[in-house]
């Protein structure tokens, strides 16, 4: 066996000779060279090569509390060396993953009861598709299948999952299934014409009514969406948008499903952005902020309603995975919930370092020739670029110039992500004043490059 690389090409070289990559071609990757993270510490990361980078994007929206915990990497260790694995098949169960929904369910609002454990995010779509769907079979209404998500939405890369959100170039490559069907997305910037925010919320929302008046509500299963749009933006709809959606489906009795992987564990300055946005889901899906992201888990959340109907009617459910509640998992989840609770780091993103990075980043870029739109909450932001701000025109090549001022933050020690037109953050739940005044000056100087290399300041 030969010894393992030490250079920055040489790992490049192995990488690119093995992996596939998300979200990218391939071969322009192997070209240039992945970059390798080799350690992190608080929001702070470093190559092979020794560079640091202030991670403005916990991951990918997961770590929570940052890297190199040693709680959480302690509660890891002790539960490896108690009991590393088991199932929960064979009618057994274990301690640790009683013990995290015991703590999950006191931070949950009471509307809700039981959960089914997942590896991931996308699994836990998944378990949401196949869950509703049998909830309206144990109700005697087996027609009830079709599944209403937006344009634009993300769900996870599995096939249900991708199926269920809106990303076209997505169902393009093989990701579309029958019974799913998708409404328009809530972004008022590019889509709200003369209306005003509040005017378009209602327009966007009743979209979803005419859509199941369409399909029929019987054969309606459930409407599912993510509190704020993520991965296609960090799009915040704007105000009335859930309380109208929550009122059409509760006219339609169709149900009302969040997808909190991302919005989940305080990002929001909420437990959960439901919260945030005042409304009541029938499910939740979770995943990221569950662990921090040190180890992969995701579940789905059910209210007392549903799990009522499925544990006392439902009978057999064939539904499990290898992996689901793992002992490790729910032993990281459980230090990493108790550091959120214990340690009042959601209080302080609502009352402290939420509203000071909304601040900085509204002082900074309001007046910005580049940017049309600030949107966010809590830690999480999005600047939306516009070619011209008075008519929110947008521009024709939004993606490459957005990629453009994403790189060169990379270029500067700075990880941020671009989505369309959009620059989005999204840093840990622990950062400090100083590091988001880092992430917000460096942000500027990515920002204001971009602004000179298109001759817009």
């Amino acid at each position: 066996m030969t010894a393992l690389p030490h250079t920055t090409s040489e790992y490049q070289a192995l990488d690119a000779a093995h992996h596939i990559h998300a979200f990218l071609d391939q071969k322009a990757l192997n070209e240039k060279g992945a970059l390798v993270i080799a350690k992190g510490q608080g929001l702070d990361l470093w190559d092979t090569d020794g560079r640091r980078y202030l991670d403005g994007m916990s991951g990918l929206w997961c770590t929570a509390l940052g890297y190199g915990r040693a709680d959480l990497n302690a509660a890891a260790t002790r539960q490896l060396e108690e009991l590393p694995y088991y199932n929960l098949f064979f009618h057994t169960t274990h301690p640790r993953v009683i013990e995290l929904s015991e703590l999950l369910f006191s931070l949950l609002p009471e509307h809700y009861s039981h959960a089914i454990y997942t590896n991931s995010g996308s699994e836990a779509n998944e378990a949401l598709i196949r869950t509703v769907r049998r909830y309206w079979q144990v109700l005697g209404k087996p027609q009830k299948k079709i599944m209403i998500g937006r344009w634009n939405g993300y769900h996870g890369s599995t096939l249900g999952s991708t199926a269920l959100g809106g990303m076209g170039f997505m169902h393009e490559m093989g990701g579309m299934l029958p019974d799913f069907a998708h409404i328009g997305e809530p972004y008022w910037y590019a889509h709200g014409g003369d209306l005003s925010p509040e005017a378009f919320a209602l327009q966007a929302a009743d979209e979803l009514e005419r859509k199941i008046l369409e399909l029929g509500a019987e054969n309606v299963a459930a409407f599912v969406a993510e509190p704020f749009q993520g991965a296609g933006g960090m799009i915040f709809p704007p105000e009335g948008y859930w309380a109208r959606i929550q009122s059409i489906c509760r006219k339609y009795d169709v149900l009302l499903c969040a997808d909190e992987v991302i919005g989940g564990f305080g990002r929001t300055g909420e437990w959960f952005a439901h919260q945030h946005f005042g409304f009541q889901p029938d499910t939740l899906t979770i995943a990221k902020g569950l662990t921090s992201g040190y180890i992969p888990m995701g579940g789905l959340v059910l209210s007392k309603r549903m799990a009522e109907v499925l544990v006392e009617q439902g009978g057999l459910f064939a539904h499990g995975l290898t992996y689901s509640g793992h002992p490790v998992a729910a032993a990281v989840a459980i230090a990493n919930l108790k550091a959120l609770r214990d340690e009042r780091i959601i209080e302080r993103v609502k009352q402290d370092s939420g509203p000071y990075l909304q601040k900085a980043l509204r002082e900074v870029f309001a007046d910005h020739p580049l940017v049309g739109e600030i949107q966010g909450a809590g830690l999480v932001a999005a600047l939306q670029f516009a070619e011209d701000k008075a008519s929110r025109k947008r521009f024709a090549n939004e993606d490459e110039i957005a990629w453009r001022c994403r790189c060169i933050g990379f270029d500067n020690g700075l990880i941020i992500r671009s989505t369309l037109g959009r620059m989005i953050m999204a840093p840990a739940l622990v950062a400090s004043h100083a590091e988001l005044d880092e992430l917000v000056d460096k942000t500027r100087q990515a920002v204001d490059q971009t602004a000179r290399e298109i001759g817009r300041l």
